[in-house]
């Protein structure tokens, strides 16, 4: 007999509205992200620019607002006037942050181009690790500025007539991680980041800027780091960065599937340091959070290794490669369930990455076939059908324990209500892994909906893994949910992930 939840959704218990940039993603200058990955120049599958077309409709596919861009570590060396001008004159460069040589045949301008091509806007990050607010400054003067000055004037004398209009900058990357090169001590940062904050809003007042958070939740600097950075960034910035993946390294399913509550633990510490030095300033706005870099990384992590000690300054070597398993969709599914309901606070997300590199996308190193990975169904169903308002289900369900977390819930789910189009969807997830759930959803508070669709992406074999000409996880529409008299019963098989959607 199956086990039994219960959940009321109401239209009134309201979280926020979605903010469509929490579907963002992320592309870096790292491995074949965009050499061999958005950009193969005399491939049959590229369009007149060298950009994979295949890949394009992929990337359209997920319907991805923002992109983040060029970095990630590699940004703390980047010199971002090698990536602009006449490509024939552009040098190359040994690219510190992953042993590499970077060619930049591929540019600001050139990317800012492939971004428009995917139907979405880029993120801008600049580099305070080696560098500092002076080129922050440029760099911001050559994107933004219409005309007359120098930079502006170079961007037009590069052929690009219009102001790119970059309205989201990074003040650098992962600063409180050791690994990063230029890495500073939180005091360091906060007065660099907010004398970069002051001199780029003197610029442009439009732009947002995100101040660096820290790299993971068991950083050992976390969370002092954002309330010392903070209290100099608070009156400059409107965002703080988190940044967090998830393995299964100890080979063990259920307790990597409870990894999701320890993101929600990781935000809700984020937004109580930020009110708290919203408090200790007497501020009156909130600072906001970009979970600018989340994804499940550690396949690779050995290869990886490899390539950086062992055989550096190659361009563009196959990094960061995770070939992503089905249960590994269960997690990403789960970490988007999390960041909706922070729908009030997490306004902007990126999963990192996009092609290649830890990436929904992949293109075969021969030139072959672009294909999607297990998890580029929960974030593009999360994507299509998660934009509206973000509704807090009531839920009542049983919870387990795993070998490092207490009380997990068996089911997790969410709601998005778009009002325009008069739909419901609900996303959840079964964690279990030997037990189906039976849920029944009172849905009479929204008078007059009807099940239009069940989707699952379910799995016997949860190491299951899609390749190249074969997509063995794939989602399906299956009869697993049924309506009478606004009380909904769906049948949540063990270790699936379930989108039910509702309309009039």
């Amino acid at each position: 007999m199956s086990k039994t939840a219960k959940m009321v959704i109401d239209k009134d218990f309201r979280i926020s509205k979605v903010d469509e940039r929490i579907y963002g993603s992320f592309i870096e200058h790292l491995g074949r992200a965009v050499y061999d990955g958005l950009y193969q120049p005399g491939n049959p599958l590229s369009d007149e620019e060298g950009f994979r077309k295949d890949v394009m409709e992929m990337v359209k596919e997920l319907d991805v607002p923002i992109i983040r861009y060029p970095g990630g570590n590699f940004v703390s060396n980047f010199f971002w006037e090698d990536s602009v001008g006449p490509v024939a004159d552009r040098p190359k460069r040994l690219e510190l942050a992953w042993r590499s040589l970077e060619k930049n045949e591929v540019g600001l301008n050139e990317f800012s181009r492939w971004t428009a091509k995917v139907n979405s806007e880029m993120m801008m990050a600049v580099n305070l690790g080696t560098r500092g607010i002076a080129d922050a400054c440029n760099l911001l003067e050559y994107c933004n500025h219409p005309k007359g000055t120098k930079y502006s004037d170079m961007r037009i004398a590069h052929g690009v007539e219009e102001p790119h209009n970059v309205k989201v900058w990074c003040l650098g990357n992962e600063m409180d991680g050791p690994w990063q090169l230029g890495h500073k001590t939180m005091e360091e940062y906060g007065r660099l980041a907010e004398e970069t904050a002051k001199a780029m809003k003197l610029i442009d007042p439009s732009i947002e800027l995100v101040s660096c958070g820290s790299s993971a939740l068991d950083m050992p600097t976390f969370p002092k780091w954002e309330s010392k950075t903070l209290e100099c960034t608070y009156d400059h910035v409107d965002y703080v960065s988190m940044h967090q993946y998830y393995g299964n390294r100890n080979h063990d399913s259920l307790d990597f599937l409870a990894q999701s509550d320890d993101m929600d633990e990781f935000i809700r510490t984020v937004i109580a340091t930020c009110d708290y030095v919203k408090a200790k300033k007497r501020g009156r706005k909130n600072i906001n959070i970009s979970f600018d870099e989340w994804n499940v990384w550690f396949h690779s992590n050995a290869a990886d290794d490899d390539i950086t000690n062992n055989h550096p300054w190659q361009v563009a070597p196959p990094m960061l490669e995770d070939i992503y398993t089905f249960e590994d969709a269960l997690l990403v599914g789960l970490m988007l369930i999390t960041l909706l309901k922070h729908a009030d606070r997490v306004k902007i997300a990126c999963l990192a990455q996009l092609v290649n590199v830890i990436a929904p996308i992949m293109t075969e190193t021969d030139g072959g076939a672009a294909w999607k990975q297990t998890i580029f169904y929960p974030f593009m169903h999360a994507s299509k059908f998660g934009r509206g308002v973000v509704l807090q289900p009531m839920v009542s369900v049983a919870k387990h324990d795993t070998a490092k977390h207490e009380d997990v819930t068996d089911v997790e789910s969410v709601a998005v209500y778009n009002e325009e189009k008069e739909e419901l969807t609900i996303f959840a997830v079964n964690r279990t892994l030997d037990e189906d759930i039976l849920l029944t959803t009172d849905v009479r508070g929204m008078e007059g909906y009807q099940v239009l669709e069940h989707i699952v992406l379910e799995e016997s074999d949860l190491k299951l893994v899609n390749c190249a000409g074969e997509q063995r996880v794939y989602p399906k529409s299956v009869k697993q949910s049924s309506m009478d008299g606004g009380m909904m019963v769906s049948m949540l098989h063990k270790a699936s992930w379930n989108v039910i959607r509702l309309g009039k």
